[in-house]
């Protein structure tokens, strides 16, 4: 038992980054529903900032954490739904991409659920469950993920700053950058389904050699 309750510190500043691209994402949405464009692509620019900085401290100064590779993807996820729902809202992005977008991204959030409940050590109760400083499952995103990831982010931030500089037509540039993010994003879903290596159940033993090596690889 003592050995199942070992915990991590998830109190580091990549994490604390990273929460705040959480706490920023429903901001963002607001002030594209409310036409705040300018102040829209300011908080994604920090988003955006905030994700590249947090992967870079973890690195350099060995602050990797299991709870990392869950709360990094999820602020991602939690980000493109936001924008993903506002700009379709203003009519800015296409609902047939808004219904693949976060259909992927609902398919893989039951994935998570499901995962993380199977690989929770006992005893498995509700609070155990949402104690992330219990590492039980890593998420290692594949390669495509990774790059379509990039592409979404780099399509919503475009969508988002047109407005911010009306005298440069971009509609020719989105149109294309929308079907490519289509079909990575279909892509990206099916290379979750086929690889061995995208969720990793973490055996007790293997839990406490990520929490004293600081995570033996970064996923950010």
């Amino acid at each position: 038992m003592s050995k199942a309750t070992l915990r991590e510190n998830i109190y580091t500043l990549p994490n604390l980054l990273t929460a705040s691209r959480l706490v920023a994402a429903p901001f963002i949405g607001y002030c594209i529903l409310h036409d705040y464009h300018a102040m829209a692509f300011g908080l994604f620019a920090y988003a955006g900032i905030t994700d590249l900085l947090d992967g870079w401290i973890a690195r350099r100064w060995n602050l990797k954490t299991i709870v990392g590779t869950v709360i990094d993807p999820m602020a991602d996820k939690t980000l493109m739904t936001v924008l993903t729902v506002a700009l379709a809202i203003k009519g800015a992005l296409p609902v047939w991409l808004a219904v693949i977008i976060l259909g992927r991204d609902v398919a893989l959030a039951i994935s998570a659920i499901y995962y993380r409940w199977i690989s929770l050590p006992p005893p498995k109760t509700f609070a155990r469950y949402w104690d992330f400083s219990l590492p039980s499952a890593e998420v290692r995103p594949t390669l495509i993920s990774k790059y379509n990831t990039a592409l979404q982010l780099g399509l919503m931030g475009l969508t988002t700053v047109a407005p911010v500089m009306p005298a440069v037509d971009l509609s020719t540039t989105l149109g294309i950058m929308q079907y490519v993010v289509a079909t990575t994003t279909i892509w990206s879903g099916a290379s979750y389904v086929y690889s061995k290596d995208a969720v990793k159940i973490l055996t007790q033993p293997q839990a406490d050699e990520k929490k004293e090596a600081g995570g033996e690889k970064d996923s950010r």
